[in-house]
C-alpha cells in the first residue's frame, strides 16, 4: 500500500446511505486514503451531524426510505441560501439508469454509481473538495 497523499489527510465526508454494508465499504475506502468519515443512515441524521461534523464534502444516496438524498441536497442548500457556505455534494445510486439531470438540478454537483470503483471513488471526492488525487496513489 502506498502512502495516502497529504493532501487527502484530514479531509471530512458525510457519508449518507441506509445500507449498512454500503456505508461500511465507503468509510472503509475514505479513510485508507487518510479521510475523516462521519456516515449515518437517514437524511435527518445527516442534518443534525452537519454542522457539529463540518464536512468538506457529502456524499449521498438518492433513494433512502422516508426522505431521500433529493429531499436532503435541497433542504442543504436552503440552508446555505440563508447561512452562506457551500458543501459540494456527490449522489450516489445502485440504479444504473439514474437521472443525473435531476440529481443535478437537485443540488448535487456529481453522480456516481454505488459499484464503482475504489479509485473512483476516492478522485470524485478529492475533485469536489478541490484536492488532487491520481488513481495511481490507490491501495
Amino acid at each position: 500500500m502506498t502512502q495516502s497523499p497529504q493532501s487527502l489527510n484530514g479531509l471530512r465526508v458525510l457519508v449518507v446511505d441506509d445500507e449498512a454494508d454500503i456505508r461500511e465499504f465507503i468509510t472503509v475506502v475514505l479513510e485508507s486514503h487518510g479521510m475523516s468519515v462521519k456516515a449515518v443512515a437517514s437524511a435527518q441524521a445527516a442534518l443534525e451531524v452537519l454542522e457539529p461534523f463540518h464536512p468538506d464534502v457529502l456524499v449521498c444516496d438518492l433513494r433512502m426510505p422516508g426522505e431521500s438524498g433529493y429531499d436532503l441536497i435541497r433542504q442543504i442548500r436552503e440552508l446555505e441560501a440563508k447561512q452562506g457556505g457551500h458543501l459540494p455534494a456527490t449522489a450516489i445510486t445502485a440504479y444504473q439508469n439514474e437521472d443525473w439531470e435531476e440529481s443535478h438540478q437537485a443540488g448535487f454537483e456529481a453522480h456516481l454509481h454505488k459499484f464503482a470503483q475504489p479509485s473512483e471513488w476516492v478522485e470524485m471526492i478529492a475533485k469536489l473538495a478541490g484536492r488532487s488525487f491520481s488513481p495511481s496513489q490507490d491501495l
